[in-house]
């Protein structure tokens, strides 16, 4: 193959996930870190920039209670509440942010060790793995997550 020049990204696909925990009313934690692009986002990736962009879109975040590792293989959560992400942005160029809360009245009593982000289609796009949280009637959570290209 000569005269073929092979380029590759400096960065591959990835996500930071910030988490914001407040217990009646006041922020007792807060968290930044990386988490993991799953296969099934590649698949919807190709897809809609090949033309097949229906459904391919993050509409929902999950809080599950699986506490296996995260792996580029996964396509749920456990025993997930899945709900509508709040709002979309893009923050700068290759950014898009999906905001996110869950409010005092939903998941209590849900050990929530596992957050995802799923396509209007099924497909989980990303997954992050942590220490419980146990959610409460006075507990609600916010964040934001970005995915970077």
């Amino acid at each position: 193959m000569s005269g073929l020049m092979i380029l590759a990204d400096a960065q591959p696909l990835r996500g930071a996930f910030v988490l914001q925990v407040w217990r009646a009313g006041a922020l007792v934690q807060q968290v930044a870190e990386p988490n993991m692009i799953v296969n099934g986002a590649k698949n919807q990736l190709a897809r809609l920039v090949g033309g097949a962009g229906a459904n391919r879109q993050i509409t929902q975040i999950g809080f599950g209670t699986g506490a296996t590792a995260a792996s580029p293989n996964d396509v749920g959560l456990v025993g997930a509440f899945w709900k509508p992400v709040t709002s979309v942005s893009y923050p700068a160029t290759g950014q898009v942010a999906l905001a996110w809360g869950l409010s005092t009245a939903e998941a209590n009593g849900l050990s929530i060790t596992e957050f995802g982000l799923r396509c209007a289609d099924g497909t989980l796009f990303s997954r992050k793995v942590r220490a419980p949280i146990v959610k409460a009637d006075d507990l609600s959570l916010t964040g934001v997550w970005t995915i970077l290209f």
